[in-house]
């Protein structure tokens, strides 16, 4: 089949590998406009452009994907099938009736869970035991299209966003080859997705990564993970941004000081009698390699950190640096 290939960011570039060591054709390649990064604003290209043109197939960067020029101009193309993974802008109806044979999205979630821009975060932060790709035939909707075939994952303990990006990005090239076969074949099964049980999800905001320490343990353990390693999980220690890296929920024999059983409206946490024991986001042991802070529920281990302007180390290297005062209390922005 004649591809025209449409994605932007380095999870997209596996499946463009796979598609170009096909049977297939790649015509074209599409992606965003090359943009200024790094504090230097140096214009650089995306990941699918720097790999479309190692194999010197055409790249095309429309400013919008919706412009009548841009529909021409592949409508000039006449591609049998668009292949849409991770590209970064809504395409026109006009535009998705250009191939043959539709476009074809791979999305990073078991639709109709985790439609939008950040499926691969959420599955994490939201502590999913399962996620994975779909394909699915697009229409003018924000992933609504009817779903074609899934590849679902298993969610380590330990899963990261990053991790877990990297697992999935692996994965479409293997679907889409399927997907297009079965396409090509007239076999394809297209089911409608079921719109009253579908969940949307927004870009990931820096500000999501401030920790809000009346949460519980649990909740904080998986924003850290899933927010590793862009935009992560951070507070504030003597006002300097502190990135948590890694930490872990201590079981209840592990915590240290009076057990906490609820909550005060100032934040405290009150143990057994009405004794206050701990503040949410307050220190509760800093030695060795211990770093404890209480939450809103339960306590929180700290085993990796990166002090603003600082590199990343253990929390045995950083309290040897940087001595933290147990009863010091964790800020938010």
């Amino acid at each position: 089949m004649r591809i025209v290939f449409m994605g932007t960011p380095d999870f997209s570039v596996p499946t463009l590998e796979c598609l170009i060591h096909s049977d297939h054709e790649v015509i074209g390649v599409v992606t965003q406009p090359d943009k200024p990064k790094g504090r230097g604003k140096e214009i650089q290209m995306s990941p699918v452009k720097e790999t479309a043109l190692k194999y010197e197939i055409p790249v095309y960067q429309p400013v919008r994907a919706r412009d009548e020029a841009f529909v021409e101009t592949m409508r000039a193309l006449n591609p049998d099938v668009m292949v849409v993974i991770a590209f970064g802008q809504i395409l026109s109806k006009e535009l998705l009736e250009v191939p043959k044979y539709g476009c074809v999205n791979i999305h990073a979630s078991l639709l109709p869970a985790y439609r939008g821009a950040a499926p691969i975060q959420w599955a994490v932060i939201n502590g999913d035991e399962e996620t994975g790709i779909t394909t699915m035939m697009m229409d003018v909707g924000m992933d609504t299209g009817d779903m074609l075939e899934k590849t679902v994952v298993k969610l380590d303990e330990k899963e990261t966003g990053g991790s877990l990006f990297d697992r999935l990005s692996l994965l479409g090239g293997d679907l889409i080859l399927s997907t297009l076969k079965k396409l090509e074949d007239g076999t394809l099964v297209r089911t409608p997705q079921d719109h009253e049980k579908a969940t949307y999800v927004k870009k990931i905001p820096k500000t999501l990564g401030d920790i809000d320490w009346t949460m519980d343990a649990a909740a904080i353990e998986r924003l850290v993970r899933g927010l590793n390693p862009w935009p992560s999980a951070y507070t504030h220690w003597n006002g300097r941004m502190l990135k948590i890296w890694e930490a872990e929920v201590l079981p209840d024999e592990e915590k240290s000081g009076d057990d906490a059983d609820s909550e005060e409206p100032d934040g405290r946490m009150a143990a057994e009698g009405g004794e206050t024991a701990a503040r949410c986001g307050q220190v509760l042991e800093a030695s060795g390699d211990s770093l404890k802070i209480q939450t809103g529920s339960g306590v929180l281990k700290v085993r990796s950190l990166q002090l603003e302007g600082k590199k990343r180390m253990d929390t045995a290297a950083f309290l040897r640096g940087y001595p933290v005062e147990p009863g010091y209390i964790l800020e938010r922005s």
